[in-house]
């Protein structure tokens, strides 16, 4: 049995688990407001603290080079729990603003010793067909990041703090599953004392910097789509009445797509490579971006949702490609990092680019406004397309 055959399901169904608190502050949002009277303005902080979290915490473990000098597969068991009881905190009746926002401040913290190290332990164990693997760990952070879509979907009429109960039970279980059964991959060569210039050394890779560059592009128009993508059927309805959609479980399957897009992308890679599937993905996603404003007025309730499922599909599946070309360019010993400091600076880029989308709401028609999103795939192409 190849080295990787029987971890990779587990790490798989551990992302898959633990990922689902990502989007849990999304799932109950507005219960959020009106259980503890928050004011309107509280909904940008709450959807913006956990990706802060995550940025500060990427880059914490990357300065600290952690998922380099320490065994990934306990790093990610110690993350999962911490995140779990952190997600928790958010049903204690006497929250407040500040303690919500510093709870899902704390869950997205942790985030980043669980999906950047996931991926790092994959990279441990897959030197060969590594897209493929990150295909389907990517593909299980998609449907972890939309189940509570689903969840708030199906709990309809229950109490919104079951949503939180069951993405940190997964938590747990997800990482007890890692931590317990996964062991360090073949491939791991620890780094053995934390070097402050690890950074900036892998960043005077070219190859590197390329794969890097292609993928702050993608995440430029990722989150955004994902976190307006209740919006997007929102505006749907208001400029079709007739139409009939379930807005919650739509945006569950969305969002949720896009990991049957890993996937196939993941085994496309293996015949055409990497940079050929990222490269075709990215381009027809940002098409997407551009011709929405024309789907958005079709009055075939069928198109719309037809492009949407698509767009579900391009929007992600060139992640996993960028995460493949990112640690193919590092070094065995500071691979952990090179992937957490790519998070880390994607995800910020996503914070600019869902504010700027809040702030152009008030000045751009809805229809129009996710058209800005394409210029993050078109500078992501560019620089992957002119390869070092």
């Amino acid at each position: 049995m190849k080295p990787g055959t029987r971890e990779l399901p587990l790490i798989i169904i551990s992302q898959f688990c633990c990922t689902s608190l990502w989007f849990a502050s999304n799932g109950v949002m507005n219960d959020l407001v009106t259980d503890f009277s928050l004011e309107e303005g509280a909904l940008g902080y709450l959807t913006s603290a956990v990706q802060f979290g995550f940025i500060s915490g990427t880059l914490c473990f990357a300065i600290f080079t952690i998922a380099d000098r320490f065994s990934p597969s306990k790093v990610f068991f110690v993350s999962a729990l911490l995140a779990a009881v952190f997600n928790l905190g958010t049903i204690i009746e006497s929250n407040t603003l500040w303690t919500l926002t510093s709870f899902w401040f704390y869950t997205g913290f942790i985030l980043a010793g669980i999906y950047p190290v996931g991926m790092k332990i994959a990279a441990d164990y897959h030197k060969e067909g590594l897209g493929k693997a990150l295909g389907y760990l990517v593909g299980a952070l998609v449907l972890g990041t939309a189940l509570p879509h689903l969840l708030k979907g199906l709990t309809a009429g229950l109490s919104w703090k079951l949503v939180l109960f069951t993405t940190s039970i997964l938590a747990v279980l997800g990482g007890m599953l890692t931590g317990i059964f996964v062991k360090d991959g073949p491939s791991r060569r620890a780094m053995q004392k934390m070097e402050i210039s690890t950074i900036s050394e892998i960043f005077k890779n070219a190859s590197f910097r390329t794969a890097a560059f292609g993928y702050f592009g993608h995440m430029w128009e990722l989150y955004a789509f994902w976190a307006f993508v209740p919006v997007i059927l929102g505006v749907y309805l208001q400029l079709h009445p007739d139409a009939v959609l379930d807005v919650p479980i739509l945006s569950f399957a969305v969002i949720a797509i896009g990991g049957l897009a890993c996937i196939m992308g993941g085994y496309v890679s293996l015949r055409v490579g990497a940079r050929k599937t990222a490269i075709v993905a990215l381009s027809f996603s940002g098409l997407c971006c551009l011709i929405s404003p024309l789907i958005i007025a079709t009055p075939s309730t069928i198109v719309f949702i037809a492009f949407l499922f698509f767009w579900g599909m391009v929007v992600i599946a060139d992640s996993p490609m960028f995460s493949t070309l990112v640690a193919h360019s590092a070094a065995s010993e500071t691979k952990g990092t090179a992937l957490t400091i790519v998070n880390c600076i994607g995800f910020s880029i996503t914070i600019v680019s869902i504010q700027l989308l809040s702030w152009l709401s008030s000045f751009v028609s809805a229809q129009y406004l996710y058209m800005t999103l394409a210029a993050g795939p078109i500078l992501g192409f560019i620089a992957v397309y002119k390869k070092p």
